[in-house]
């Protein structure tokens, strides 16, 4: 979907919400790219609202999302940024469209895929832009790993492992440790919304789908730990862990082909940077150390592989060219929604928790 609405410079963005999505992921790049401009944030938090009027100075700090569909009603606003819980997104998402402006969701961007295929249909119907923050697409490890497979070094890829793991045993009082699956709560809409995202634009879509859905957490609300084997059509098979129990943690990614192997281990640094205070634009931000690069080869025969610096900046950057000149977008709603089937399958099959084979 290309856009057709007429944007100018600057695109005036509100965010909704001013926790880890909003401050971290989205503020910082809107407000590093001319092509933006931070003009509304909202948040009912008092401490995250002073926090935004000092980061933002410019922008206007509200309490209420009416007030921002208001203002974006009267023409007052080009974009919408929806940082907010997951099971808020699809109604805010739906907001953001009847107000006329262009919308960008956090993943998962509803809960089912009925709510996402009406956003995305409603979207069509208005000619409005609709995307999806599927950020970890610039992750640098995963931009090394998809150069690799496109050069065909690694042979025919016949395995492919990835894991989102760590250890926190007593999860901290959010909306994320009292969100049920319902509510777009779990480690699965959470984490496994990029790691299947992930695997379907490395290798494609898939013919089957076996899950095992945890809660280890006493009283947790929702799964933390949970496997998810997907068959694809390619004949690639992937196996993803995401687990926020795990005393030891295994390989980022471990890609098996019948020429060679690529693993790596740990996170992008950009979350970690950002958390810090670091900026998109700072010397070093999304560079991996040497201690941090892949190993690609055989072994006995392996060497150490530069891993690309990650770069979540390119998806505003793409999404300016989509508003201002008819590019594409820089995710198809509909790429995002094939992850939120596979995700539904998997907790409709389980009811929420145990095994699932489809």
């Amino acid at each position: 979907m290309s856009t057709v609405t007429p944007f100018s410079r600057p695109i005036r963005t509100g965010i909704i919400g001013f926790g880890l999505s909003g401050r971290v992921f989205h503020a910082p790049f809107l407000a590093t790219n001319p092509d933006f401009e931070v003009s509304l944030i909202v948040t009912s938090n008092a401490e995250r609202a002073a926090e935004a009027a000092q980061l933002h100075p410019d922008a206007v700090i509200v309490d209420s999302v009416d007030e921002l569909f208001e203002r974006a009603s009267q023409g007052q606003l080009d974009l919408v940024v929806i940082g907010s819980p997951s099971g808020t997104h699809a109604e805010l998402a739906d907001r953001a469209l009847d107000a006329g402006v262009a919308v960008v969701v956090d993943k998962p961007f509803a809960v089912t895929s009925a709510e996402g295929l009406a956003l995305i249909e409603k979207a069509e119907r208005l000619g409005l832009p609709f995307t999806v923050f599927q950020n970890r697409r610039w992750d640098g490890d995963f931009l090394t790993l998809a150069s690799l497979l496109e050069a065909g070094q690694l042979g025919e890829v016949r395995r492919f492992e990835s894991r989102f793991e760590w250890w926190k045993p007593v999860q901290a009082k959010s909306w994320k440790a009292e969100a049920t699956p319902a509510e777009g709560g779990g480690i699965l809409y959470d984490l496994g919304v990029h790691l299947i995202d992930q695997a379907l634009q490395l290798f494609g879509d898939v013919e089957g789908v076996h899950a095992e859905v945890l809660t280890r957490r006493e009283g947790g609300a929702a799964d933390d730990d949970t496997t998810v084997l997907l068959e694809h059509r390619s004949g690639v098979r992937t196996q993803l862990w995401m687990n926020g129990m795990a005393a030891q943690v295994g390989a980022r990614f471990h890609v098996l082909g019948s020429a060679s192997a690529y693993t790596s281990w740990g996170l992008d640094p950009q979350e970690s940077q950002l958390r810090d205070g670091a900026l998109p634009t700072d010397d070093g931000f999304g560079v991996y150390g040497e201690d941090r690069w892949g190993l690609l080869g055989v072994d006995g025969e392996v060497v150490a592989l530069p891993t690309q610096a990650g770069k979540y900046a390119t998806f505003y950057e793409l999404l300016a060219e989509s508003l201002l000149r008819g590019g594409p977008l820089p995710v198809e709603p509909r790429d995002a929604m094939r992850s939120l089937e596979i995700i539904e399958l998997i907790h409709t099959a389980v009811g929420s928790y145990g095994d699932a084979n489809e």
